[in-house]
């Protein structure tokens, strides 16, 4: 008798155990999901697109404290259903020159916003909220400040293409409106949204924020008679409700960005990446040991 309890016992002693170290990954499990959620994420380098600060192969860590953390329905935005995003309390705020980690506004189509929450993409941020920007002679410019932005080696290489050796480049930029003829050389001056701000609308600033009042009002958008119609309604002003940001790639001659497709809506933004954490050569799977744990910049 007495040796069926010390069995007893001992087993309860060894599931009592087992359900601690269970219970301790449950908790850890939790821990790292919120952390993931909340704080930092990772995400990985794909292309060369932003070049040299950036590498294919190279991991980074995206800090969401500074926007604060977005949270949304996560299966109704994987069955392409729309989504209600909100964001936790942020610590700071996006500066220009930050690196970003975004969903891509455009994956359908080029003329309609629509969010991918597994297509993420990576991009420098040249022109905030209330900005006015510019492109002159491929260089990036901000009214009001003489801020160098973006890669200025690259902008250098734009600077020297011309419209019969672009070199493959595709020359011809946002909003793609002949009447207007922008170019990634010259482009502008277009005035980025802030949440809040009134513009007057007329057929040539329609063309661009069409595609964002859209996605805004989830109504159709259209010009008869050099008027502008939402829905049936007419309007000859729009206050925003969102924030929006002009995003560009270091290798600017092989990068998908704001000068190609508009602009980012602030609830795509994931966070800002800071530190490559781990960088990988695709070549031949060898650790770069050298762009481990540097900080982007």
């Amino acid at each position: 008798m007495e040796y069926k309890d010390l069995i007893r016992k001992k087993i309860g002693r060894i599931a009592d155990r087992l359900l601690t170290v269970l219970f301790s990954i449950c908790i850890l499990i939790i821990v790292f999901i919120l952390f993931q959620v909340t704080t930092f994420t990772t995400f990985h380098i794909p292309s060369d697109s932003m070049y040299p600060a950036l590498q294919a192969g190279d991991n980074v860590l995206v800090n969401k404290w500074i926007m604060g953390a977005r949270i949304f329905n996560i299966w109704d935005a994987l069955e392409d259903k729309e989504v209600k995003i909100h964001r936790l309390l942020g610590v700071g705020k996006i500066k220009r020159n930050d690196v970003l980690v975004f969903n891509f506004p455009y994956p359908a189509k080029k003329d309609s916003l629509a969010m991918d929450v597994m297509l993420y993409y990576v991009k420098r941020c040249i022109a905030l909220p209330g900005d006015t920007l510019e492109i002159r002679n491929g260089f990036y410019r901000i009214r009001g400040t003489g801020e160098e932005l973006g890669n200025m080696a690259a902008q250098r290489r734009i600077s020297a293409l011309t419209e019969n050796d672009s070199r493959g480049v595709v020359m011809e930029s946002f909003p793609w409106s002949k009447r207007l003829g922008w170019t990634i050389k010259e482009f502008g001056p277009l005035p980025v949204p802030a949440k809040g701000q009134v513009v007057s609308l007329d057929s040539i600033s329609i063309l661009f924020y069409q595609h964002i009042i859209r996605y805004e009002q989830k109504k159709e958008l259209s010009l008869r008679d050099k008027l502008i119609y939402l829905g049936d309604s007419l309007i000859r002003e729009y206050r925003f409700r969102e924030n929006y940001y002009f995003v560009s790639g270091d290798n600017m001659e092989n990068s998908r960005d704001s000068r190609y497709w508009g602009l980012l809506p602030e609830s795509y933004i994931v966070g800002k990446a800071t530190r490559i954490w781990k960088s990988k050569d695709p070549a031949d799977g060898h650790i770069r040991w050298d762009r481990v744990f540097k900080k982007i910049e």
